[in-house]
């Protein structure tokens, strides 16, 4: 018999990965993935790119590159996010092979087997199968409209033994459940950490794709306030701004942290793909990232407002859902009890196609929930597919 490790023990194939090879069929409609529209990217400008590099530029993007990224892109996304608030001269500055290879090098960092991190419920599957990877025990703090309920985190971080080795959190248009954290939340997130040697792995892919510009302000980062007596290590992405095959992301961490991370991503890859940073730093200095996101929350707004109203026109009154504001999903609730694996069974069987709620549970259980994504549909297929999954639901319940 195979001896596997006891660290891939706890790993299952994520729900959402299961549906794609339904989501790929010819006439499914998919509101199942959290991923851009294929019909959205900038093809021209990425051509425009690749055939203005030098021979020199082209060489620098086939060799290998330094682990922290190549210099180039590191100056170029340093100024991006400087721009946007964060404390970049402050921290130390790493290009990942994607934003989830950051979380995981982080859970790397700080987790040995056994040790609890605090997470979100629901949360980000990918990010939960990192912290299971490292074998750390989840220990989850429910969500509210306006981010986690900030009595139950109050609660956990009194009774969990031993101390918690961090506390994993989505601030922005959350994925699954749509929401953007209050300021008064991480207000209060930051007075309860202070000093509590708990660091905050704030997981940020989707604040740039906001529908509403008098939300800005209450999107205002952990990162960017940059508190004494916490140490904030922030994630972010070019998958959700550029494109999610190039692979890259990024953390903005303190030296000490950055230190240990720099070691762990050279025992994992050496170095993120140059070919993807040199394109990306290109797309930053050519200021295409400026113009590209804007074009992109004109599109997935008109997408998001298309799934609003197909939602409200047909959904029965017993189910309720967050009207997104931004980013990629709707987050549907059930009447309690409701089981969305039956409801997604007839769904498939009527030609669409979604993720149930028990996906995004730290405890795989509840499941009276639905993420719906409306990024990688236009309004026409949302149209049609919607009242399909409306029908569904009524079958159910």
């Amino acid at each position: 018999m195979i001896r596997f490790a006891h660290s891939v023990a706890s790993l299952r194939s994520s729900e959402i990965r299961d549906l794609m090879s339904l989501a790929t069929a010819p006439d499914m409609i998919s509101f199942a993935g959290g991923m851009p529209g294929n019909d959205l990217f900038p093809l021209e400008t990425i051509d425009q790119i690749y055939h203005s590099l030098t021979d020199r530029e082209k060489q620098v993007a086939l060799q290998y590159g330094p682990t922290a990224g190549l210099p180039s892109l590191m100056e170029s996304l340093a100024d991006y996010l400087e721009k946007k608030g964060l404390p970049v001269k402050s921290n130390r500055l790493m290009i990942t092979t994607g934003s989830l290879q950051a979380i995981h090098i982080m859970a790397k960092a700080f987790t040995d087997p056994g040790d609890t991190v605090l997470v979100e419920a629901p949360s980000f599957i990918g990010a939960l199968s990192a912290f299971r990877a490292c074998q750390a025990e989840l220990v989850s703090v429910p969500l509210k409209g306006d981010g986690m309920d900030m009595a139950k985190l109050e609660e956990r971080l009194e009774s969990t033994r031993p101390t918690p080795k961090f506390l994993y959190y989505t601030p922005n248009f959350h994925n699954p459940a749509g929401i953007i954290y209050s300021r008064e939340v991480k207000r209060q997130m930051m007075e309860l950490l202070k000093g509590r040697n708990i660091p905050v792995i704030e997981d940020d892919v989707y604040s740039d794709l906001y529908f509403h510009e008098e939300d800005l302000p209450e999107m205002t980062l952990m990162k960017a306030v940059d508190p004494e007596g916490i140490n904030i290590c922030y994630t972010g992405s070019f998958s959700k701004i550029l494109g999610p095959g190039l692979r890259l992301g990024w953390m903005l961490v303190p030296e000490e942290i950055y230190k240990r991370c720099e070691l762990i991503k050279q025992s994992l890859d050496a170095c993120s793909p140059s070919l993807s940073q040199v394109i990306a730093d290109k797309f930053i200095r050519g200021g295409y990232i400026y113009s590209y996101t804007a074009e992109m929350r004109k599109a997935y707004r008109e997408r998001g407002e298309a799934m609003i109203e197909a939602l409200e026109k047909h959904l029965p009154t017993s189910v309720s859902f967050v009207r997104p504001r931004g980013g990629f999903y709707t987050w549907l609730q059930l009447p309690e009890g409701t089981d969305a694996t039956a409801i997604l069974k007839k769904a498939i069987e009527k030609g669409t196609v979604f993720v149930t709620g028990k996906t995004f549970d730290p405890d795989g259980v509840k499941n009276d929930y639905m993420r719906v994504s409306f990024c990688n549909t236009d309004a026409e297929a949302i149209q049609k597919g919607i009242p399909l999954i409306a029908e569904a639901i009524k079958d159910v319940i």
